[in-house]
């Protein structure tokens, strides 16, 4: 019955109607006085987790937001939820940030490393995220080691924008043979194969696309083999982002951006706590004997 509450009372739901719906669901109501004192509590736990000290060290961050809507004003406006997953020496995932920022410009990312950063976050080798020329411009003011990975997924839907629908299978084929190679430098052999090959279809914008962003998805290929599948791409944090999208759906519109983050938040933290976070997500022996340094 607390969990449901808890949802209710990060969605923005009305006392009237947290009280309505918990006398239907379980026979009785709860009090006013009840729900404002857990409200708070919940509030306080979850500033507390959104807070705690960070590593000081994480080889690999992912970074994606979610935009989602609140009422401003009478109007309702836009607000983006910022989220942070870094992958620890161990090889396991940790939730390791989300703020509110008012878009996913350069300044709303500026704050959120400046988030990270001062929770004690100094070093990061691999930054894998979609294409944000905001947050691209920022990452080097505050982690100038690390190498930006652009999601090979994004890349391709990015490509796919000009292509006719009846040749979007051939051109995802030419794509995947990018990324099927063993080694930088075949890669981008391939990359220019494909471009030449589009050029002959008559996708000329889609060419231009390949053969001015491809080399932002070739990151990667500076780490393990064994972790390429898995670092090219920022599909682990989109499904988690999916879900969040799912469940705060049904709001609406939020009644200001600190109840959006504070569900987004908490289902966030609900996350951490499952086997998500128990699950070996990469064998990050295999960096041994690599200078990282160097490498970034």
């Amino acid at each position: 019955m607390e969990e449901a509450m808890i949802e209710m009372y990060l969605a923005g739901v009305s006392v009237r109607r947290v009280e309505d719906i918990t006398e239907a669901l379980w026979g009785t109501k709860v009090s006013p006085g009840t729900i404002s004192n857990l409200n708070k509590r919940i509030y306080t736990e979850i500033e507390k987790w959104r807070n705690e000290p960070l590593k000081d060290h994480y080889t690999y961050v992912y970074l994606d937001g979610i935009w989602l809507k609140r009422t401003w004003g009478g109007e309702v406006k836009n607000v983006s939820v910022l989220v942070a997953i870094g992958v620890n020496s161990e090889g396991f995932r940790e939730i390791i940030g989300v703020a509110e920022g008012f878009k996913e410009d350069k300044e709303s990312w500026k704050r959120f490393l400046q988030y990270l950063k001062g929770r004690g976050l100094q070093r990061i080798n691999l930054v894998i995220s979609d294409k944000s020329q905001g947050l691209i411009e920022v990452i080097p003011d505050f982690y100038p080691g690390a190498k930006w990975q652009r999601c090979m997924v994004h890349f391709y839907r990015n490509v796919f924008s000009y292509v006719p629908h009846g040749k979007i299978k051939e051109v995802a084929t030419m794509l995947k043979a990018i990324h099927a190679q063993e080694n930088i430098k075949e890669a981008r052999r391939k990359k220019d194969m494909v471009v030449e090959k589009l050029m002959e279809m008559k996708l000329g914008k889609a060419a231009e696309t390949v053969s001015q962003g491809c080399d932002e998805t070739f990151s990667y290929y500076t780490f393990p083999v064994e972790h390429w599948k898995r670092i090219r791409t920022n599909n682990g944090l989109e499904r988690i982002m999916k879900e969040i999208r799912r469940r705060t759906r049904v709001v609406g519109a939020f009644p200001d951006g600190e109840s959006a983050l504070m569900l987004v938040a908490a289902r966030l933290r609900h996350v951490a706590s499952s086997t998500w976070s128990s699950r070996k997500y990469l064998n990050m022996s295999l960096l041994n004997g690599i200078d990282l340094d160097s490498v970034a």
